[in-house]
């Protein structure tokens, strides 16, 4: 599953989620974002319209630090910079 916030894109294995005992992505969501994830049937699914996540989202990154730190490593988070690219290129940092 997958979701985009204003400038990031969520990305979560769910196939991870059904040996998470903690679900700690969810509860993060709830702590230091608007409370996107929620669980069900096990798994953490987006609650919302994709207009709605993209407005309601504060792209704080807690779901994916709380998942790798207390989670199964289930969520990756994609942030996309402007010109990264052609700099690792210019500077051979790729």
């Amino acid at each position: 599953m997958e979701f985009h916030e204003r400038t990031i894109k969520v990305v979560i294995d769910d196939s991870k989620c059904e040996q998470c005992s903690t679900k700690a992505c969810v509860e993060a969501c709830k702590i230091y974002d608007r409370g996107i994830l929620v669980l069900k049937e096990g798994k953490p699914i987006m609650e919302g319209t994709p207009e709605e996540l993209a407005r309601r989202g504060t792209e704080c990154l807690a779901c994916e630090y709380e998942c790798w730190f207390r989670g199964n490593g289930a969520i990756s988070i994609e942030v996309p910079i402007k010109g990264l690219q052609e700099y690792r290129e210019k500077h051979g940092t790729l």
